[in-house]
């Protein structure tokens, strides 16, 4: 019996005889046991920075950007120790912004704040999010030579961010698609970003370079320009964690960006990374809440899985993705624009040449991503709530796990070798060559 993610539970299922199947998760690391005294450790102790408090004095402005619903960060233990640090220095309520990470997401809700900040720090501070469409909230940064063609309007970030006298920033570190590992500065650089710069730092010249894969940091060009962006944004601190696959905090770092990363980056490659012998006809990948509350972010455990070192799966072979997907597609912007490619063309290969001839805007990316998934392997979204969404997007809809392997078997052989990644977002399979 086998057990993955679904939606805020379990999926568990049997293979059917004859497969054969291998189980991959993330090294067993303990959890923190005084995750608050391990956050004020950092925050007292940075690496390469003085505290905060040392950063500030009375009337200067303090931005920090923390990341929105989609992404696990617990900013709620991580904002309001560095709140009480700036009050302590004598920095003013009305004098700091909170500033939701949404990239070209949908706006958060209330409640999603309150999720992610608390209810405290909700009510007494401004909380704002990113408006990365409205020029008149963006702060021009300058042109940069990786986007040649957007001219001065290349980097922007949140007017608020950029003005502010500290920009802080949240974050987790785990496997990325594209950044390798994400935090650092991606918060700002993306989450915080106008539409020039998210349009340029996920389009093909990115996505098509053999060094912006999963786990890649060094000599990555998605990975470069974030640095690159965050740092013209002023970034100069931030909090980041590492979590296990229960979500708990398992490593927390404060400090500066670069180097701060750079330390929590090689604790999560111990963590994350598996090794495994081979490539495998067929994949599950779990994603679970909140990721798989949409297919744009659901449809990451297939590209994750596909986009390792060397592709899990087989040319040919199944991708296997539980997921919910309640809000279909997913209702930002973004998402949208990746319904619309995946709807409208006529197949993937369309997708591609589409892409690399014209480009693309923000959100449409994961069309262009997930059209390089599909050119090599077929892709079957389990238990989704939108089914016709799912066959929009050129992938196969199947009620039960139990009809997803029958589908893989119809097609591969009822003695298919099956690798079972019940966190396909915080596993990095890595074959052996």
């Amino acid at each position: 019996m086998f057990r993955v993610p679904y939606d805020r539970g379990y999926l568990e299922f049997d293979l059917p005889a004859g497969m054969h199947g291998t189980l991959v998760e993330s090294h067993p690391t303990e959890p923190l046991a005084d995750v608050g005294g391990a956050i004020a450790s950092a925050l007292a102790q940075p690496v390469g920075s003085p505290p905060v408090g040392r950063m500030v004095k009375p009337g200067d402005t303090v931005c920090i950007v923390f990341t929105d619903i989609t992404r696990t960060s617990p900013d709620w233990l991580l904002v309001p120790p560095i709140l009480r640090e700036l009050e302590e220095a004598g920095i003013g309520m009305e004098d700091i912004t909170l500033l939701c990470a949404i990239g070209m997401h949908r706006p958060s809700t209330m409640e999603e704040r309150i999720a992610k900040l608390g209810p405290d720090a909700v009510e007494r501070y401004r909380v704002i999010d990113n408006e990365p469409q409205n020029p008149d909230a963006l702060a021009p940064l300058g042109a940069i030579d990786e986007c040649p063609a957007a001219g001065e309007a290349a980097l922007s970030v949140h007017r608020t961010a950029y003005e502010a006298d500290l920009l802080i920033a949240t974050g987790i570190v785990e496997p990325h698609q594209y950044a390798g590992y994400s935090g650092g500065y991606k918060t700002v650089a993306v989450g915080a970003a106008g539409e020039a710069l998210i349009t340029c730092s996920h389009g093909p010249r990115f996505v098509d370079d053999p060094n912006t894969r999963l786990g890649q940091v060094e000599g990555n060009p998605f990975q470069q320009m974030i640095t690159k962006a965050g740092r013209r944004a002023g970034l100069r601190f931030i909090i980041n964690v590492i979590l296990d696959d229960q979500q708990r905090v398992v490593s927390v770092m404060a400090g500066e960006p670069a180097e701060t990363h750079r330390r929590l980056v090689g604790l999560a490659r111990a963590f994350y990374e598996v090794p495994i012998p081979r490539q495998y006809d067929i994949a599950i990948g779990g994603v679970g809440y909140p990721k798989d509350a949409n297919l744009y972010q659901a449809s990451r455990a297939a590209s994750y899985l596909f986009f390792a070192p060397t592709p899990v799966v087989r040319p040919g072979g199944y991708l296997i993705v539980p997921a919910r997907c309640e809000e279909g597609a997913g209702e930002g912007v973004g998402e949208q624009r990746y319904l619309r490619a995946m709807r409208e063309a006529p197949d993937v290969s369309t997708i591609l040449a589409d892409g690399r001839a014209h480009g693309y805007p923000p959100g449409q990316q994961r069309a262009f991503v997930m059209a390089k998934v599909l050119e090599q392997n077929k892709v079957i979204v389990v238990g989704s709530e939108h089914p016709e969404v799912v066959a929009a997007c050129k992938m196969i809809p199947a009620p039960t796990m139990e009809e997803a392997l029958d589908i893989a078997a119809a097609d591969l052989g009822r003695e298919a070798e099956v690798l079972v990644v019940p966190h396909a977002l915080l596993t990095l399979p890595v074959v052996q060559r």
